[in-house]
């Protein structure tokens, strides 16, 4: 019973960061108008689903490595920081934060890990060439990431604005329709990321359950099942971040759009080939800033949204560790 209602948690969490992280994959795409809510959804449900399915299983192998713990003791870890990485995305979702799931997942998993088995209970890892490996490897990835997505958006701008700087207003249709582009190349991008972190903690409970041999054995089914619950989670309610992402930070225009979603889908899949977990959420928040820098455009740019954004950022990994270790007592009663 308690391997399933900790896989039930894990889809739960996917639908929590699909708050989260699948609205800023269409935030652009709503915030300029350029599409309806109910077609950027469906455009994002399609691509979430693609990306985990032809990207692959890197980033899911990377997650399902961070703890070591016996089999026993999987589900009461995994189960423990699951429910507090959900119980903070509902709660920044509903302040309207665009909060770091991943960063929710890992400090869940390094405070239940250390209750459980102390600091040998988790991989604490590195770098293996350039793919991460362990706590190390991931955080250096969250880290990095929101660095290189406020260059890439800063660099996408100045190249759209090269490129359109003797256009007419013709050039509006074209732009509309490049947003298009960036918006699924970005969702998809979210889905090879994103949906392989819960692809990874479930099939680590599957592995540990005896219901599937390893990982390379799990089943499409769990890859579909989280890609879908990410989509969901923007059906359910996404929209507050939608309007932090496309109007709080600075109210962007369809060019800006397509620079900040069109540089943010190429870190994140780049990320996601190399096996890195990174947050959309920074990713995509910071290459809006870059978007704003790079048009010169500081004064508009509402720093105090940006820094309730880091804020949140910053106290995520504490809060959700101290709450896995709360709530490790409660999943050891359901797996006793």
């Amino acid at each position: 019973m308690a391997l399933w209602l900790a896989v039930a948690v894990a889809a739960g969490f996917a639908v929590t960061n699909g708050l989260h992280d699948a609205a800023n994959a269409i935030a652009a795409l709503v915030a300029t108008r350029t599409a309806t809510p109910a077609a950027a959804l469906a455009l994002a449900t399609v691509f979430n689903v693609l990306g985990p399915l032809l990207v692959g299983a890197a980033v899911a192998d990377t997650v399902a490595g961070i703890v070591q713990v016996g089999p026993s003791a999987t589900v009461e870890v995994l189960g423990a920081a699951l429910t507090a990485a959900v119980l903070w995305n509902l709660l920044t979702w509903r302040l309207g934060l665009p909060s770091s799931s991943g960063h929710a997942l890992v400090g869940g998993l390094v405070g239940a890990a250390l209750l459980e088995g102390g600091a040998a209970a988790v991989n604490w890892g590195g770098f293996d060439g350039l793919r991460p490996v362990g706590v190390i490897g991931v955080l250096v990835a969250l880290a990095v990431s929101p660095l290189a997505g406020l260059v890439a958006g800063g660099a996408a701008d100045r190249a759209g604005r090269r490129a359109t700087r003797r256009a007419t207003r013709r050039i509006g249709g074209p732009i509309r329709a490049g947003l298009w582009g960036t918006s699924a190349a970005l969702a998809f991008s979210h889905g090879a990321n994103d949906a392989a972190k819960s692809v990874g903690i479930i099939a680590s409970l599957l592995v540990a359950g005896g219901e599937i041999a390893d990982l390379g054995a799990t089943p499409v089914w769990v890859t579909l099942a989280s890609a879908i619950a990410l989509t969901l989670g923007t059906a359910l309610g996404g929209w507050t971040i939608v309007y932090t992402i496309g109007r709080r930070i600075f109210r962007i225009r369809p060019l800006d759009g397509v620079a900040s979603s069109g540089g943010s889908a190429a870190v994140i899949l780049g990320a996601s080939l190399l096996g890195a977990p990174v947050s959309t959420t920074q990713v995509v928040a910071s290459s809006v800033v870059g978007t704003g820098l790079g048009r010169h455009r500081v004064h508009r740019i509402r720093w105090t949204a940006v820094a309730g954004v880091g804020a949140a950022w910053l106290v995520t990994l504490p809060v959700c560790a101290l709450g896995a270790v709360a709530l490790t007592p409660l999943w050891r009663w359901l797996a006793g």
